[in-house]
């Protein structure tokens, strides 16, 4: 009987439709490239299976660059929050975070619909259970069916739905987040390409009925009076809501005791699960055993949208059994009467070791194979998002025979996640931190637009009128540094009264208007009444100029630090070198540099087990090595 079978031809395939998928499916199909997007179930795109919100610390970062790109996160989240709230405003700059909460529902359906009216994009609800590989190069995909699909690149975005399986108590369900479908049969395919497999875990807390919590014994969390948008390209009147609340609450001593009663029944420790967790979002039991000096932890309620009762209890994921969550969770205040709706619990899936890949996310070992989210052993939406629209893009570079992007970690906090993937020993979900951006003062939120849009320009995610108004915003800036450097102003009664005001140090010659600014206890607007040149500016122009004023001293010398990475960041390390012939380097050296094969001196330095003494080594090598070549 003849084998029949559906075949078709597509240019590229984007697997998994998360947040990764999404970001990765668009960026090819808006660079012309004929993409298929397949889920296994179409309900699940965009899906908010933990927290439903977008951003925080450092975070927030991440959905600026991936906007200033051209990425959709930031559009969506602006059309579909709830509460939005800029953190850590009591500290400088470069640590300010948007954070927004989401319509869960509202936020995956506006993100279905601008995938399915994107031309040049296919979705298709469907398994994909092999990659069809020839002489190391991806040449398309099977799915469950039987259908095959061929293509020129492949973007993986799994998610936690590889294997995944559902775990609280003994309870032990092989479903991905939510109860829906998992993926069964990717994973033999990718070990038979020779591709290392890691199992990580992650977990949620229990969704509580709201009209079930006694908010008297809460505290109230309200948004930001004004709200800042998180699209560059987003009016912001237009985001300027009513707001939803969030509440706050704490665990007690009681809490803790029910918990520690029932440790030897957690899954976490009994040993039944055997992936690792994030530590830097631990569940409840995790907390009550690491910090057990703490007599009370933070519980956030946060509404699961405008047209659900459901609500979140953020601090509280866990894998406890069912009847311990129960006393658990009703021994919170507020909480004492609250109905349940859905159980917390844990989730184990596989995930790639992300070493093998290169700084573009190409797999190192197959050519036209890419990948992106939390399938790299990441964590976070945000983190998701990022690396489906770098993986999605340069996807599409190579299928049109373009030069990929590769962002450092001097340029974005998206070069900074993807650079501790590809280099770091990671073993737990990745998060992303201000902490790990060394150059984070110039990495800020507020101007992911001036750091990147000329990227996302020159790969063709941003149109020639969005461009044109980020070099006018450019020039506005430059002018008025330039007018407020030059635009001396002397002790008048007026200047000296103001200055009285605002607790500052009286003029006794005259000075700039700069110099002003610079003072701890000014800023930009204070000095409007007494700045008669002023010209009229939009805001985001004003607070460039403030920050760049303020801080100038402390820019320039990041900027200086900047410069010593880049020059090793440009000393290339030849794709075959033989790492044997390397006299003098240290045993673990040698291996270390010869299993991640850095593409560059400062990839290689950044190698846990290559010293300083190695990498002096390997540069007076390189350089003999390219005179005899």
């Amino acid at each position: 009987m003849e084998d029949r079978r559906l075949e078709k031809n597509c240019d590229i395939v984007v697997v998994g439709a998360g947040h990764a998928g999404c970001e990765a499916a668009l960026a090819c199909a808006r660079l012309g490239l004929d993409t298929v997007m397949f889920t296994v179930s179409v309900d699940s795109i965009a899906l908010m299976p933990c927290n439903p919100n977008i951003g925080g610390s450092s975070k927030g970062h991440l959905v600026r660059e991936l906007d200033a790109l051209g990425g959709e996160m930031g559009k969506n989240i602006d059309k579909t929050f709830i509460q939005s709230k800029m953190l850590n405003q009591s500290k400088g700059p470069a640590v300010h975070s948007l954070r927004a909460q989401a319509d869960k529902q509202a936020y995956s359906t506006e993100m279905r619909k601008t995938l399915e009216n994107q031309p040049n994009l296919t979705i298709k609800q469907g398994e994909v259970t092999e990659l069809l590989a020839e002489e190391g190069k991806i040449t398309g995909v099977k799915l469950y069916s039987g259908a095959i699909y061929h293509c020129q690149a492949v973007v993986l975005c799994t998610g936690t739905y590889l294997k995944a399986r559902c775990i609280y108590g003994d309870v032990s369900n092989y479903t991905g987040p939510n109860g829906l479908q998992a993926a069964n049969y990717l994973t033999d395919s990718l070990k038979k390409l020779g591709i290392e497999m890691f199992r990580f875990k992650t977990g949620t807390p229990a969704r509580i009925a709201g009209n079930s919590i006694d908010y008297s014994k809460m505290e109230e969390q309200f948004g930001d009076k004004r709200v800042v948008p998180f699209s560059f390209s987003t009016d912001p009147e237009s985001v300027q809501i009513e707001q939803k609340s969030c509440w706050l609450t704490y665990t007690n001593e009681r809490t803790h005791e029910i918990i520690r009663a029932n440790l030897d029944r957690s899954p976490l420790y009994s040993g039944m699960i055997e992936g690792t967790g994030p530590r830097y979002c631990p569940s409840i039991e995790d907390k009550v055993v690491r910090f057990s000096d703490k007599k009370r932890h933070q519980v956030f309620i946060e509404p699961e949208g405008l047209y659900t009762n459901e609500m979140y209890i953020g601090g509280m994921s866990s894998s406890l059994p069912e009847d311990v969550q129960d006393e658990m969770y009703h021994s919170v205040p507020g909480l004492e009467n609250a109905r349940i709706v859905k159980n917390a619990y844990a989730i184990e899936y596989d995930c790639i070791n992300p070493r093998q890949l290169y700084p573009t996310l190409e797999f190192k070992k197959i050519k036209g194979l890419f990948s992106g989210g939390q399938f790299n052993g990441s964590s976070g939406y945000e983190e998701a998002a990022a690396q489906g629209l770098i993986a999605g893009i340069n996807a599409a570079m190579e299928v049109k025979g373009q030069e990929q992007l590769v962002l450092d970690r001097s340029e974005a906090y998206i070069g900074v996640l993807i650079d501790d993937l590809v280099t770091k020993e990671n073993h737990e979900p990745y998060r992303m931190m201000t902490s790990r951006a060394e150059y984070r003062l110039l990495l800020r939120q507020d101007n992911a637009d001036l750091r990147l849009r000329k990227k996302g320009y020159q790969v063709g995610l941003i149109d020639e009128e969005t461009y044109q108004k980020l070099l006018e915003k450019e020039a506005a800036i430059a002018r008025e540094i330039e007018r407020t450097e030059h635009a001396t102003i002397g002790g008048t009664p007026e200047v000296q009264k103001l200055l009285e005001e605002k607790g500052s140090t009286l003029l006794k010659s005259g000075t700039t208007i700069a110099e002003l600014i610079r003072r701890p206890e000014l800023n930009y607007e204070d000095l409007a009444p007494i700045d008669k040149e002023r010209p009229f500016l939009p805001w985001d122009v004003k607070e460039q100029v403030e920050i760049n004023l303020k801080y100038e001293g402390y820019i320039k010398r990041q900027m200086k630090q900047v410069e010593q990475f880049k020059k090793l960041e440009a000393k290339k390390i030849p794709e075959d070198l033989d790492y044997e012939k390397v006299g003098s380097l240290r045993i673990e050296a040698r291996q270390k540099l010869e299993e991640y094969r850095p593409v560059s001196i400062g990839q290689a330095s950044r190698i846990s087990g290559v010293s300083p003494a190695d990498i002096s080594v390997l540069l007076v090598y390189l350089e003999q090595y390219r005179r005899n070549v």
